[in-house]
C-alpha cells in the first residue's frame, strides 16, 4: 500500500475501535512516530495533512528538524530523555511525553527559561513491572505534579505510559486503565486538568481506546516495516 492507503487504513481502523467503544472519534487523535524514517517519508507525510511526528532519539529529530526547516512541523520527543540533550529538546520540541523525573523538569525550566518559552510535557507513568520500562512509579506522581506547580515554563498536559510488551489482553488492559485512573485521582485530588492520556501503539491501541486514550502513538501501521537503526 502507499503511505497514503496505509493512513486512510489505520484512520478508519481507529473510527471503527471509536465505534466500538461507544467513543467519539474526535476524541482520539493519532501521533504518527517517524523515528527510523527519513525526512523524505515524514515530508510525504506532511503532504496528506499531518504536521506533528514524534522522535524517540532527540539526535534525530534534530536532523529532520534541519532538513525540514522549511516545515511548520511540531516534534514530539517520546524516548527517555538525558539532562544533556534539554538543549536540543528546547530549541527544537513542541512536546515532550517522557517526564519521569525532578532533576530532568528542573534542567528543562533553567532551559526553557533561557529561552524564554515553554513547553507543553506529558510525564511518562511506569504501568507495568517490567524492568526494560522507564517512567515515574504511579504512588510518586501525584507529589511530583505538586513538586513542579511552580516551574511555569512546563505545561502539564497529562500523562503517557508504554504497556506490558505480552500477549495478554487484560494485562495490556490493566496497564491502560491503571494510568487512566491515576489520571482521574490527579484530578479530583490536586484540581489540575490532565485532558491528555498518550496510550496505546500500533498493535495495541483498541484496548487503549477502550480504557480512554485520547492519543494514540502509531509507528509501524503508518510508516510500513521499519527501517534498521543506523
Amino acid at each position: 500500500m502507499s503511505l497514503a492507503e496505509q493512513f486512510a487504513a489505520v484512520n478508519e481502523q481507529v473510527r471503527l475501535a471509536c465505534e466500538r467503544a461507544g467513543r467519539d472519534p474526535q476524541q482520539v487523535g493519532i501521533l504518527p512516530v517517524s523515528k527510523t524514517f527519513g525526512h523524505e517519508v515524514v515530508r510525504q507525510a506532511m503532504a496528506l495533512g499531518q504536521r506533528q511526528f514524534a522522535e524517540n532519539r532527540v539526535q534525530e529529530m534534530k536532523e529532520k528538524a534541519l532538513a525540514l526547516n522549511d516545515s511548520s512541523i511540531e516534534w514530539v520527543v517520546i524516548g527517555y530523555l538525558q539532562t544533556n540533550k534539554v538543549k536540543e529538546v528546547v530549541r527544537y520540541a513542541s512536546q515532550l511525553q517522557s517526564l519521569d523525573r525532578l532533576d530532568l523538569a528542573q534542567a528543562l525550566d533553567k532551559r526553557l527559561q533561557q529561552a524564554g518559552r515553554r513547553l507543553d510535557v506529558l510525564v511518562q507513568v511506569k504501568s507495568s513491572d517490567e524492568e526494560s520500562k522507564t517512567g515515574m512509579a504511579p504512588e510518586q506522581v501525584p507529589q511530583f505534579l505538586k513538586s513542579i506547580r511552580d516551574y511555569d515554563t512546563l505545561n502539564v498536559k497529562g500523562f503517557m505510559t508504554v504497556a506490558e510488551n505480552t500477549d495478554v489482553q487484560e494485562r495490556i488492559r490493566h496497564c491502560f486503565a491503571r494510568v487512566r485512573q491515576l489520571r482521574d485521582q490527579c484530578q479530583n485530588e490536586l484540581g489540575d486538568a490532565l485532558p491528555v492520556l498518550s496510550m496505546g501503539m500500533s498493535a495495541d491501541f483498541e484496548l487503549a481506546i477502550q480504557e480512554g486514550s485520547t492519543q494514540l502513538r502509531i509507528g509501524s501501521a503508518l510508516f510500513g516495516e521499519r527501517p534498521p537503526l543506523r
